[in-house]
């Protein structure tokens, strides 16, 4: 995490004196003993109890290196995790796998053991040590770096020991089994069942009132896939048109890729609707009423429709992976690519183009969605990945409340949980090879909306941090699964319904029953009320509110589209489309008229241009209430510091505190500096110039 560890409490158990893993290590260390004064447990402090179903495995006494000042304490690898202890340090409530020093055992992206200056072993799981570490490097997924060295003097063995620990460790961890120990402990600390501090929207009331709070007076709450038999990636409830009948739906869903068909994501005030879909089954062989259906959906009441391949223009899943695997190795402490080259290997992973590619499609379809009333389409072949991110992107930058801190989580809830993304598969935590990060490349770019437009936010970059961090963590079923059936199922909620019944599975006892609702929007649980604070951006402008949203009191000014159209948006501009759907073989829809048509985009009108573009008499056309437009070239694009590079200190200085408290000690170390620099000015330079203090007030 970003935040030190001071203030926290943490209890592991007594460590046996042969770990139960079976640890073997050289033959010229096996028989030896550590010397009594170091092989007990490092304070009784420490031997209150892990959590439940944690055991420690090794522990050793280390240094850890890479910050000013080397913090001397011990490292210690459990079954769920891997801890660096400082010495002296007291956690005082017990927030599982919430401080720098802890790492998830699957947050370990790369292990390596050091002997001397060139001896370097990359570890992976299952792998044999094969010389004693004098220092071992712990590389996160999160970017974090932990780099311990092990003392010499007798203690050979246990740093060979809890090496090998962390190996093994990986090798056999569960996250579900992890999963269940933290949960229990969470529970325990609570008493009776807790209300969701955000709606999960697994029931029909949760989703009828997000219907509501939007004004979608056209939409309701299907129930057509409460038993999942239309598709498990899709929620138990979806929003579609009044007018269509759960038999439409079914009809109309088979003919979609997984199942995934037209449904509403958002409605937007000014009557707009903002649609999510899979790719069309082109296999299939739809009736004509099967047709209809489909049209039906696609148009929701509309007579202006916009397609949009969301896949067009945007990275691939492979693309995505790969920049990231690029970025992180770029940012960890220990990169072997010089200061002077750095910038151009930055640009060289890729990532910051693909967070330009997401920001500016996001922006096109904004313009889309709020430039006239009509019915906007996302399409993807897979409707779990890009559509996601686009759809929460366009959010943000059209509706107000998103913005807020109720609002954002809400909108995660609703477009990556709930909608099925598959965050298991995408952060490597199935082993398969469909592993790409979507969900952290859209915190990026909600990170570069917050600098861009920071008094718009009612959220912090603490608040995108506390996110990133937590896909890591196996404290909640939010990021544990990849369907709303596989959460339903891990809870024992969906045992009833035969379709989805699974005989290895089991509910668990009565006296072993847990409050399993919890979610990763339970913060209370894992960070402290100061830390939870810091969620919330002291500069948030209370004019930006959205009860002063002028669209929920006034009539809409938006323009009605064209009569019976239908565009395929691509590549930055609209084309005319005979037909939506792909097995006719006649136009489904009227032709368009010529005066409709979009006019040829100059290469440096954008679409908003081409949205509200007026004659030049008539002046500049503003943009609509509570719209944004972020910049999305070159520079205006930047790199996350206090995420990617948080194994660095040094870099971290000169980032803006999070509290008024935290920006007075900021005042008061630069003025201590200036202080200390003064002396140097020779005394006719410092007669030209003004005292320091004169120019930073003393801080009370």
């Amino acid at each position: 995490m970003w935040w030190g560890g001071r203030g926290q409490s943490f209890n592991i158990a007594p460590q046996k004196e042969e770990p139960e893993m079976g640890l073997s290590g050289p033959r010229s260390i096996r028989g030896s003993r550590m010397p009594e004064h170091r092989s007990r447990q490092p304070g009784s402090r420490l031997a209150s109890g892990c959590l439940p179903g944690e055991q420690i495995l090794a522990w050793a006494p280390g240094l850890r290196k890479g910050l000013e000042p080397e913090l001397p304490g011990t490292l210690m690898c459990t079954n769920f995790r891997v801890t660096f202890w400082p010495c002296g340090w007291q956690r005082s409530q017990d927030t599982p796998l919430s401080s720098e020093y802890d790492f998830a055992l699957g947050n370990i992206g790369r292990l390596e053991a050091v002997s001397g200056l060139s001896r370097v072993q990359l570890l992976r799981p299952g792998s044999q040590l094969k010389f004693i570490p004098e220092e071992i490097l712990i590389h996160g997924r999160d970017f974090r770096l932990l780099r311990v060295g092990f003392e010499a003097g007798g203690l050979e063995p246990q740093a060979f020991q809890v090496t090998m620990a962390i190996v093994q460790a990986r090798a056999q961890s569960s996250q579900t089994q992890q999963y269940a120990g933290i949960t229990q402990r969470k529970a325990a600390q609570g008493s009776g069942s807790r209300k969701p501090p955000i709606p999960l929207l697994e029931t029909s009331e949760d989703w009828e009132t997000e219907l509501k709070k939007q004004g979608a007076t056209g939409w309701r709450v299907s129930t057509v896939n409460a038993r999942f038999d239309i598709a498990t990636s899709l929620p138990r409830y979806i929003w579609v048109p009044n007018r269509t009948l759960d038999s439409e739906v079914r009809r109309a869903f088979g003919h979609f890729h997984q199942g995934r068909g037209p449904r509403l994501s958002w409605h937007h005030p000014g009557g707009s609707d903002l649609l999510r879909c899979g790719g069309f089954y082109t296999a299939s062989d739809p009736n004509k009423e099967d047709i209809r259906a489909v049209e039906s959906m696609l148009q929701a009441g509309h007579s202006d429709v916009v397609l949009v391949d969301t896949m067009d223009e945007l990275p691939s899943l492979a693309d995505v992976q790969l920049a990231h695997v690029k970025l992180r190795a770029l940012c960890l402490p220990d990169s072997a690519v010089s200061e002077d080259k750095w910038l151009s290997a930055l640009e060289g992973t890729r990532w910051l183009d693909h967070v330009r590619s997401c920001l500016r499609k996001a922006s096109d379809i904004s313009v889309l969605v709020t430039s006239r009333v009509r019915c906007v389409v996302l399409q993807e072949r897979g409707d779990r990945d890009l559509n996601g991110l686009l759809s929460s992107l366009v959010q943000l930058l059209s509706a107000p409340e998103a913005r807020t801190l109720f609002g954002f989580q809400s909108l995660v809830q609703r477009e990556w949980v709930a909608a099925g993304h598959p965050f298991l598969t995408r952060l490597g935590g199935t082993g398969a090879s469909e592993e790409a990060p979507v969900f952290l490349l859209f915190l990026d770019c909600v990170w570069q909306l917050l600098q861009q437009c920071p008094a718009e936010f009612e959220f912090s970059e603490f608040l995108l941090l506390a996110l990133h961090d937590s896909v890591r963590v196996p404290d909640t079923l939010t990021f544990l699964r990849n369907t709303p059936w596989e959460r339903g199922k891990q809870r024992a909620q969906f045992n009833s319904y035969a379709q989805v019944y699974t005989p290895e599975y089991s509910q668990p006892s009565v006296g072993n029953s847990v409050n399993l609702q919890l979610s990763v929007w339970d913060w209370d649980l894992r960070y402290s009320n100061e830390q939870i604070l810091q969620f919330h951006n002291p500069g948030y402008a209370p004019e930006h509110y959205p009860d002063s949203w002028f669209s929920r009191q006034q009539p809409s000014l938006m323009v009605p589209g064209p009569p019976n159209s239908a565009w395929l948006f691509s590549r930055g501009a609209l084309t005319p489309l005979n037909q939506l759907c792909p097995w006719r073989d006649s136009p489904s829809l009227l032709a368009v008229s010529a005066r409709w048509l979009p006019r040829p985009a100059v290469s440096s009108e954008s679409l908003a241009d081409q949205e509200w573009g007026l004659p030049s008499h008539w002046g500049a056309c503003p943009l609509p209430p509570g719209l944004l437009l972020p910049g999305y070239l070159g520079p205006q694009v930047r790199l996350w510091r206090r995420c990617y590079l948080r194994g660095r200190p040094e870099v971290q200085m000169g980032l803006s505190a999070p509290t008024i408290a935290g920006l007075r000690d900021e005042l008061s170390h630069l003025q201590e500096l200036l202080r200390k620099w003064t002396p140097r000015i020779s005394s006719e330079d410092h007669s030209k110039k003004r005292d320091p203090n004169t120019i930073l007030p003393q801080s009370p």
